[in-house]
């Protein structure tokens, strides 16, 4: 039983230290605080039951990767029962409603608004290479395409971006 306790052990610990940034990077990559929570939950309960093989590799990794694919599979799931409609505009007044006056608050909704309206290819490229700054080659690992998707995805995401009315006010200083 020591071994368990030690299981046990190393996975709460894990999942006490990066947890948080685990539901960040979630948050980044769906808009969603309660579904971020929800991938988040959900890979962290396979990671565990995989834990004595993945703990010796590197686990954050892993369950990254892990909620990238959850998130893939919600967004194939609700793109299959129903027709996305108004999708920007949902994650826009939820991001208004915790939103307060502050410019650094209001650089994160004009953000989470125009990454809500890229492609989730797009905006998954954009999470993993800029909020968790993997490169070109890892970023192609983690979503399971070659690098050159990687590259036109990123592409095409950033000249969204630099059109995005959402972010035209939106400037760097205070």
């Amino acid at each position: 039983m020591a071994v368990a306790g030690s299981r046990d052990d190393d996975f709460t610990a894990f999942v006490l230290a990066r947890s948080a940034r685990l539901v960040h990077f979630a948050r980044m990559l769906c808009g969603d605080a309660g579904l971020a929570e929800d991938l988040v939950q959900t890979a962290l309960e396979k990671a565990y039951l995989r834990w004595d093989r993945i703990e010796l590799a590197d686990p954050f990794a892993y369950v990254r990767q892990a909620v990238v694919n959850q998130h893939l599979s919600w967004l194939r799931r609700r793109l299959w029962r129903e027709r996305p409609s108004g999708d920007a505009a949902e994650i826009d007044l939820l991001l208004e409603a915790e939103a307060d006056p502050s410019s650094g608050v209001q650089r994160r909704v004009a953000m989470g608004a125009a990454l809500a309206t890229l492609s989730r290819r797009e905006r998954a490229v954009v999470v993993l290479r800029y909020v968790e700054d993997l490169t070109e080659r890892e970023t192609a690992a983690v979503l399971g395409v070659a690098v050159g998707t990687v590259k036109s995805a990123n592409a095409r995401a950033l000249d969204k971006l630099r059109a995005a009315p959402e972010l035209s006010g939106v400037g760097g200083g205070a």
